[in-house]
């Protein structure tokens, strides 16, 4: 190293929304013993995290959940194209990049939607969504994201799924960057089909998708359409509840570090994770408004673990990025209408106040200086 050479960041903190910084049991978990996935061991590890997955996400002995290798958005695509039936039709609540993409899977699959379309950072509308429903006999399925990641905003998925209910809707969730610290729960919530991720506020490593439903749901997708072959979830629940065993070839090494985080969260608790990532993003907030930054959203509409702010002036997102990726700081852009004047910082994983407090200096130093 010669002068001219800026030194290591002592430790690397991500700060976009998934993959996280994983806790050290979860990262040596990754290196478990190979293992034949039509072996007892792997039967024995797949029903540990269907169970605990489950458990996760707020379920009791009614439901269960089918766990996919693959993104969050291959759970969501699984649970539409397998669950909203051949005469059905898909309501589609969108107040951002994640609402949108319910539309873009419906639209792959030949699903007629109806498109409740409120506008980027703007509150999901109750009474809207009941007049959409009423309007429309022939919508099956609600689809809504409880954690809109696109402007860090949380939806009220229960109230959503109340008026569904009430015509005789089910609701479809897209809670991949939600589960396991915010308030989400199959069964108190009446939420008939959630899609989750292993990598986000279940702090597991990448490559895995669950959805969690009722087992009578489940079962009632014998005569569904096939839309997908690798994402029909008929195919995979029958497979993992009939002979405990994949559909396909999964990812192994994800699965072990999944069955660890897991555990790690089930102990932790989803209120006290929640608390934890609350109190991490109160004081990132505190910091950027002291800063002088401008939040996109008012508190009461911010999830606990992402932030987006607006770029100050005289500075571009990609001089921002590389600034900070210098000391050690990975930040993500805002995505599509909030890109040129957005970014967003995660508060997911295992980030500490240390973290934070070393950020927000980072963060000083690489602004413009004011004049």
């Amino acid at each position: 190293m010669n002068d001219s050479t800026p030194p290591r960041p002592e430790r690397l903190v991500l700060m976009n929304p998934g993959p996280v910084i994983t806790d050290d049991r979860v990262r040596a978990a990754l290196a478990g013993p190979d293992m034949c996935h039509r072996e007892p061991e792997f039967s024995d590890l797949l029903t540990r995290v269907r169970h605990k997955t489950t458990l996760a996400a707020g379920g009791d002995e009614r439901h269960t959940s089918v766990v996919l290798t693959g993104s969050g958005t291959a759970a969501v695509e699984a649970a539409v194209s397998s669950a909203v039936p051949r005469d059905g039709a898909l309501l589609v609540v969108d107040n951002g990049h994640y609402g949108e993409r319910f539309q873009h899977i419906a639209d792959a699959h030949g699903i007629r939607t109806h498109r409740l379309e409120l506008g980027w950072a703007t509150p999901v509308d109750p009474a809207a969504v009941e007049r959409a429903l009423a309007a429309d006999q022939g919508l099956t399925h609600v689809a809504v994201v409880h954690h809109e990641t696109s402007s860090g905003m949380l939806n009220d998925v229960a109230a959503v799924a109340r008026i569904a209910h009430a015509h005789g809707r089910e609701v479809v969730v897209d809670a991949v960057s939600s589960i396991g610290a915010e308030h989400i729960a199959l069964a108190e919530d009446g939420i008939d089909w959630l899609a989750g991720s292993a990598n986000k506020c279940l702090e597991g490593a990448p490559g895995l998708g669950f959805v969690s439903a009722a087992r009578t749901a489940f079962e009632g997708l014998a005569g569904a359409p096939r839309r997908s072959y690798y994402l029909d979830l008929h195919r995979h629940y029958t497979a993992q509840e009939k002979a405990q065993a994949p559909a396909f070839t999964p990812g192994i090494p994800a699965f072990y570090a999944f069955d660890e985080a897991l555990d790690l969260a089930l102990a932790e608790g989803r209120e006290a994770r929640h608390a934890r990532y609350s109190a991490l993003a109160g004081r990132l907030r505190d910091g950027l408004e002291e800063l002088g930054l401008e939040i996109l959203l008012p508190p009461g509409q911010r999830a606990a673990s992402l932030t987006a702010v607006r770029i100050p002036a005289g500075i571009g997102y990609r001089e921002l990025h590389r600034g900070l990726r210098a000391e050690g700081f990975v930040i993500y852009s805002a995505q599509e209408q909030l890109a040129a004047d957005f970014f967003r910082l995660s508060t997911m994983g295992r980030m500490t106040e240390t973290d934070i407090d070393r950020f927000l200096a980072a963060l000083a130093r690489t602004l413009p200086t004011r004049a």
